[in-house]
């Protein structure tokens, strides 16, 4: 595997007036603040961070999926990015608060 971690930050923007979107919600500037981080911590070579088109959890964004784990985080927001880079990237702990809740998203999903 060419990564330890794979970060894929939604940036997927959509027309206005249909369903929301991550990139609307500063995507862009997460995949920054990741990119800055990790390389400040010097890991750019064993971590990736990069933008990604729509996860489909829409609904609780901005989202952000972390691999190989697949742990989903959800309504992140800048000053997040910190402590999911510390706990999860450096120290293997998921950062429990911030993980999406897969129920929760089928049942907005399907109204």
């Amino acid at each position: 595997m060419k990564y330890d971690k794979h970060i894929f930050v939604c940036t997927n923007e959509r027309a206005p007036g249909t369903r929301v979107c991550c990139g609307e919600k500063h995507g862009l500037a997460l995949v920054a603040e990741f990119k800055k981080l990790i390389k400040d911590k010097g890991l750019n070579s064993e971590i990736r961070a990069q933008r990604a088109g729509c996860l489909e959890t829409c609904e609780l964004g901005p989202s952000v999926v972390v691999y190989p784990e697949g742990i989903f985080y959800g309504k992140v927001q800048l000053e997040d990015v910190k402590e999911i880079v510390e706990e999860h990237i450096v120290n293997n702990r998921v950062v429990e608060r911030l993980v999406m809740d897969l129920d929760l998203l089928e049942q907005l999903q399907t109204k």
